[in-house]
């Protein structure tokens, strides 16, 4: 990962974008984990969630935050794998593999950049959904939870970015960006446990929005 280029790429590029030309709001910044090793767990409606979430982190954060993406779709092309890995710096996840050739868990790379005191951005959604709409999520973080149980992991609860990018499109639409972040999850759940706990935080940050203006 080219930590210069990303780092111009993001105040240069990403921060302008953010800030003048979408807009974003932030509700309860302080929740955000100041440090790694953590997991920032929100839904999914467009390739700018990332974006908008590492751009709240700032700079001086920049260095250790690490998205998770689906290495079926970034890695697929030359450019777009070199731009995902070196100036993103995802973590590639194949969401098709129960089990890698070399025989570790596909969330192995994860827990390495926990492990080195990463901040790992989540969508356990799995999948961009339709404009402002969120899907059930899947229970790979509630593996990562049992995995790395001292770890925390904070929620936050995006709207406007599938309406300013939705899937599928490529004209960006100039739209306002709502950000809510909650406490952290509990440590040390059960799997069921935990997904119903994050399920519930969701729940509560969604109903921050003003009637209407979610499906």
């Amino acid at each position: 990962m080219n930590h210069l280029l990303r780092t111009a790429f993001f105040a240069l590029v990403v921060r302008p974008l953010m800030m003048i030309v979408l807009g974003t709001n932030v509700r309860r910044s302080e929740l955000l984990p100041e440090q790694g090793p953590a997991i920032i767990v929100a839904n999914h409606n467009s390739h700018l969630d990332v974006f908008a979430l590492m751009n709240v982190l700032g700079l001086k954060r920049l260095r250790h935050v690490r998205p998770v993406a689906a290495a079926d779709y970034f890695l697929t092309r030359p450019l777009r794998a070199w731009f995902a890995t070196r100036i993103v710096g995802i973590i590639p996840i194949d969401r098709k593999k129960t089990r890698r050739e070399d025989g570790k868990h596909p969330l192995e790379p994860i827990s390495d950049v926990i492990r080195e005191g990463g901040i790992v951005l989540l969508f356990p959604e799995g999948t961009r959904g339709e404009p402002e709409q969120m899907d059930v999520f899947q229970t790979g973080v509630a593996h990562l939870a049992r995995r790395h149980p001292d770890v925390p992991i904070t929620p936050v609860f995006m709207h406007g970015l599938g309406k300013a990018l939705p899937k599928g499109e490529a004209i960006l639409v100039p739209f306002f960006c709502d950000m809510f972040v909650g406490e952290a999850i509990e440590l040390g759940l059960g799997k069921q446990e935990f997904m119903s706990r994050l399920g519930e935080s969701m729940d509560r940050l969604k109903a921050e929005m003003p009637s209407g203006s979610w499906v």
